[in-house]
Parts: C-alpha cells; sequence; structure tokens
C-alpha cells in the first residue's frame, strides 16, 4: 500500500509553492487549520517532517523540497491525464474548450470574432476566461492560454500568435478628427489624453513639441483606454491588433502619420499542456486563431493602420 495518500497533496504542494498556510488555505477554499492538518497528518504517514513552521509561515526542509519536486510532476501528470480522457470522452457531448486570455485582447479582439468560430466550429464552445492574472492552467480547469511575454512558459508548449513589433498610433474619435483635422501635433496637447503620461512624452518629442504631459486618465487595461477614446472622453495611443475593428468600423481615426515605436517589443502566444498538442479542438483552435491574425493584419492594411 503506497504510503503517499493523494488527498494531502493538493494542501501540501500549495503551501509548500506559497510558503504560507493562509494563503495556502484561500488557493484551495478551506481553512488553514485544515491545510495544517492535511499537512501533520501526511508527516505523520511518511515519518519525516517536510516543513520547518515560523507561525503561518512555512518553509521547506531538504526532504521536503525533494518531494516537492515529485509531487508537482505527480499532480501535473494527473491533469492532463483526466484532460485527455475528457477529450477521449468529449464526443459524447458538446465539446468546450477553455481559454485564459487578458481582458484587453479579449474585449478588442477575441469576443467580436466568436461568431466566425461558431459558424466554423457548431459543436466546440470556447469559453473565456478574461483576467489579468497570470494563471495555472491545469489547476484551474482551462485547456490553453493567450499570454505575452517572451516564448518561455515553465510546463506548456507556446506557438507564437500575434507579433506586437508595432508601433503606437494616435487615436481618437470621428469628432476629435474634425476638430484637430489640418492642425500641426502641438493641437494634440491641448486635448484631453488618456494612458501613460510617459508614452505621450515620447509621441510628442518624436513629433518635435515641448509640453507637459498630464494625462485626464490613465488605465490598467488598453480595453478600458480605447472604449474612453471611441465616446470622445480623450485621445489615445495604442497598437494596432486593439483597434483593427474600431478602425475599420470608424468608432476611431488615426490622428496623426507620427508613431512611436512600442519598447520592449512583447508578442502573444498561444500556451497549452502538452498532452493536448494533437486534441482535435485544440488544432482547430489553432489554425483558426492563426487564420483571424492573419485577416486582422490585411484589414490594418487596407484602411491604413500600421500592420504588423
Amino acid at each position: 500500500m503506497s504510503r503517499l495518500p493523494l488527498g494531502y497533496l493538493p494542501a501540501f504542494q500549495a503551501a509548500a509553492e506559497l510558503g504560507n498556510l493562509r494563503a495556502a488555505a484561500t488557493l484551495l477554499h478551506v481553512t488553514p487549520s485544515a491545510v495544517s492538518q492535511q499537512i501533520l497528518k501526511l508527516e505523520e504517514r511518511l515519518g519525516f517532517v517536510l516543513f520547518e513552521r515560523q507561525g503561518r509561515k512555512v518553509v521547506l526542509n531538504d526532504a521536503g523540497k525533494l518531494l516537492l519536486q515529485s509531487v508537482q510532476g505527480a499532480l501535473q501528470g494527473l491533469d492532463q491525464g483526466v484532460q485527455d480522457a475528457a477529450a477521449l470522452a468529449s464526443d459524447q457531448a458538446e465539446l468546450v474548450v477553455r481559454i485564459s486570455v487578458v481582458p484587453s485582447l479579449a474585449l478588442r479582439w477575441l469576443l467580436p470574432r466568436i461568431g466566425r468560430w461558431r459558424a466554423k466550429h457548431p459543436g466546440v464552445r470556447l469559453q473565456i476566461d478574461a483576467t489579468q492574472r497570470l494563471t495555472d492552467l491545469a489547476r484551474e480547469g482551462l485547456h490553453v492560454g493567450i499570454r505575452a511575454g517572451s516564448g518561455t512558459f515553465p510546463g506548456l508548449l507556446a506557438e507564437p500568435l500575434i507579433h506586437l513589433d508595432m508601433p503606437l498610433t494616435v487615436l481618437g474619435c470621428p469628432d476629435a478628427a474634425k476638430r484637430l483635422s489640418g492642425r500641426p501635433p502641438e493641437a494634440l496637447a491641448s486635448e484631453p489624453l488618456l494612458g501613460d503620461p510617459l508614452l505621450w512624452d515620447g509621441w510628442f518629442k518624436s513629433a518635435g513639441v515641448v509640453t507637459s504631459v498630464k494625462p485626464a486618465a490613465t488605465f490598467a487595461d488598453t480595453g478600458l483606454m480605447l472604449q474612453a477614446a471611441e465616446q470622445d472622453i480623450g485621445l489615445a495611443l495604442a497598437r494596432g491588433i486593439y483597434t483593427v475593428d474600431a478602425l475599420r468600423a470608424g468608432r476611431l481615426v488615426r490622428l496623426s502619420e507620427i508613431a512611436l515605436p512600442y519598447h520592449p517589443p512583447q508578442d502573444f502566444y498561444l500556451v497549452y499542456p502538452p498532452a493536448l498538442r494533437d486534441w482535435p479542438p485544440l488544432q482547430h483552435l489553432r489554425a483558426w486563431l492563426a487564420d483571424e491574425v492573419a485577416l486582422s493584419g490585411r484589414d490594418l492594411a487596407d484602411i491604413g493602420a500600421i500592420a504588423t
């Protein structure tokens, strides 16, 4: 009979990775006392101590560190096994692909295209988890993520999806475009500006304008900033992938040919567990996303925006 009771492993892993019983309890939706009791029972079952305890803070000893390496791999393997089994059984019901994506990309690009996905793949439903957090796909029951980064995501396969090495352009609603039509770049300094003051400083410097930038509002999410620009709350600096639909529909207009290079360049990647590499719904999603990204690039070129 195994000395390692599986029921205690999630508590052990959470406490080991977070170093705090309260944080582990919050993650697992139990009480700190329950986490502590499960760890104690695991140590009793094993016959040796895994942590050094400092109040609610816990630190792995050498034996605990070695066990954690095995437990992480084992639990990930179990998660992947469940996903594989679900994939094999899913021909019995509607397929669901759960996607983690940042809210700005979900709002400004992915959601407007869901209708085309449903038309092409009516038997596969996309369930979108829009969050700023860097989610753990397996732990949170997700199949795939769209994440910005350098391309290295431990434990996951990553494929380039959207190249973001594109400059920032000045955008405003049609009314703003009328006000500023034919006026020099310094006229923009008298308009309400939205977003990062450092980016606006860089843009005005590129335009040869000396001014002190005090934005009317700043935003943690690009999608909210562009929505504000559409409502004539101010002017925005943004990249093409977030603006393609609004530019095509005329809700936003490019207000200047002057563009600001964005540093550092950062791409979006499609990431997923290796076990799902050959899962048919994921294969369909990869192909569909690639087609949609290419279509967006062509649309940006057609409407005169700066393409990728």
